[in-house]
């Protein structure tokens, strides 16, 4: 399966030469080898010259806005539109909320603040491509911006009550998206936290967010679920 990866943003500099880029890390995720991977630089301007260059497309995270006025954006917006039905879309924080933009959702910068730590989000719907039904996951986030509407061809599979459209999957196409970061190991989580320490996160919300990493995650679980959905979407 060939797997591009739409690049639209980077990690803070610092930690790129311990952890990779955005990339890298959903490379990681998901299998060097398991997929014929092509990354495009999609915050630079780049982006396929067809939907039909890769069976598939990862949309990743970003420090931007879908709203920014930042003329990429708009011109991944409309790559995502004409790939409807043509590839499979994945898509993460930014990536999730490009897509629901994209396709006729709503996404704002959400007055609750920041969404940070390892959060959990109920299951609402159990899809095929999910392992023995869960009620819950556990996962990374690190988000300010949140859908607030729903594409109307889009169900909601996850939420919580911070982040009630955590995770979409469209009936009119092969599309899944979700807020949450199952790319992000706990130590670059840490790490993002601590660099944005004293600017987006003051101390007490950075300790609580880094305390929350104590424990297990379903990053591996939801890693599955992606492998099967492509598996699935592109049969």
């Amino acid at each position: 399966m060939k797997l591009g990866i739409l690049k639209t943003g980077r990690p803070p500099k610092p930690a790129i030469e311990r952890f990779g880029t955005y990339p890298d890390m959903f490379m990681n995720l998901l299998g060097r080898d398991a997929y014929a991977w092509r990354t495009y630089a999609v915050d630079e301007g780049e982006l396929p010259s067809r939907p039909e260059d890769c069976d598939a497309y990862l949309i990743t995270g970003s420090s931007a806005g879908v709203y920014d006025p930042l003329p990429w954006i708009e011109e991944a917006a409309a790559f995502l539109r004409s790939a409807k039905g043509k590839a499979a879309l994945v898509g993460v924080c930014f990536g999730h909320q490009l897509m629901a933009q994209a396709f006729g959702g709503k996404v704002i910068q959400s007055p609750k603040g920041w969404g940070v730590g390892e959060q959990v989000y109920e299951i609402l719907e159990a899809e095929p491509w999910m392992d023995a039904p869960p009620l819950r996951i556990r996962l990374p986030a690190s988000h300010q911006d949140q859908v607030i509407e729903k594409p109307p061809a889009a169900d909601v599979f996850a939420g919580s009550e911070f982040t009630p459209y955590a995770g979409l999957v469209w009936r009119d196409q092969p599309a899944i998206s979700i807020q949450p970061h199952p790319e992000f190991e706990p130590a670059y989580a840490i790490s993002l936290i601590e660099h944005r320490r004293g600017d987006r996160y003051a101390d007490e919300q950075a300790n609580a967010a880094i305390a929350s990493y104590s424990g297990p995650d379903d990053r591996l679980r939801v890693a599955g679920w992606i492998e099967r959905f492509l598996a699935h979407a592109t049969s």
